[in-house]
């Protein structure tokens, strides 16, 4: 009989006075200036606390380690708080929480923003919770406005650079869709990797290939060889994912076939006394394979 899952935490919110909240690291300087630690004051002075704290069950003395929520509690202080929205674990371990939730994605974060004003919130209320100004909100709007749906479909759960999908706009939809494709299998969503796609692709795969391409420190010459340079690996990597799986398949049939060959006490030592370079190759791939598995 299959186990029910079992919630770590009490299901109902508690209010905790601050002061017996224990955190479990210190706040330095460095962590509250930091870009994330405003986002969340500011979200909490527009809108409260969204997410409660997630705590210890008391001690004797009615204390509570905090587990996940520092930032939160550490801006609630500064506010002069005296209380903190909190949920009860009943398990003390941190990996539980936070630290294994996924962020909002960009594109996820513009569908947010956009579904927001479009049932009416102000947009200073939605850019003073975000921690940005409504310039920078306008611009998170019109993010995917130009667009390929193939490009956005493969970034949609991924953190990507704003600033990516302006160098997107500058390519037509078929290319936006390789150069998402390439990002993703290099794990590599920065802008700077962007530029530099845009840098080696070529002129009639602009969305104005009329207009003259101009990267900054990077010469004709060098765009036209790193045009081909791009040219030859997607070639390679349209080579490689087409018969990825029957390769993977077949490593797979294969080294379980010489497992079970050089498991014979037999033949292994035929191979070690006759073949001993072969024997070795051998072990190689069964150990390679082994490797993936694990």
């Amino acid at each position: 009989m299959v186990q029910p899952v079992r919630i770590s935490f009490e299901t109902h919110v508690l209010e905790l006075p601050i002061e017996r909240i224990l955190p479990l690291r210190p706040m330095t300087e460095r962590i509250t200036s930091s870009r994330r630690y405003g986002r969340i004051v500011s979200s909490i002075n527009e809108v409260g606390v969204i997410e409660p704290l997630v705590v210890t069950a008391g001690d004797a003395d009615d204390r509570h380690m905090l587990l996940d929520g520092h930032l939160r509690l550490q801006a609630l202080k500064n506010q002069g708080a005296t209380n903190a929205p909190c949920l009860i674990s009943d398990d003390d371990e941190a990996f539980t929480y936070n630290k294994r939730v996924n962020r909002l994605a960009t594109v996820q974060e513009h569908y947010m923003i956009t579904r927001a004003l479009d049932r009416g919130v102000p947009a200073r209320m939605i850019a003073s919770a975000l921690g940005m100004d409504e310039k920078s909100l306008a611009r998170r709007r019109t993010l995917l406005d130009g667009i390929a749906s193939d490009a956005v479909e493969i970034l949609k759960d991924k953190q990507v650079n704003a600033l990516v999908f302006d160098v997107l706009r500058k390519m037509k939809p078929h290319k936006q869709f390789a150069c998402a494709e390439m990002m993703t299998s290099m794990n590599n969503f920065t802008a700077t990797y962007a530029k530099a796609i845009l840098a080696a692709t070529r002129q009639k795969d602009l969305a104005r290939p009329d207009k003259p391409k101009k990267v900054a420190g990077v010469t004709p010459d060098q765009m036209a060889r790193m045009e081909r340079e791009l040219e030859g690996l997607n070639s390679d990597f349209r080579a490689r994912e087409a018969t990825f799986g029957d390769d993977v398949l077949q490593l797979v049939l294969s080294s379980r076939y010489l497992d079970r060959l050089i498991a014979n006490e037999n033949i292994e030592r035929y191979l070690a006394e006759r073949h001993p370079d072969i024997l070795g190759q051998f072990r190689t791939i069964v150990d390679a394979s082994s490797l993936d598995a694990n």
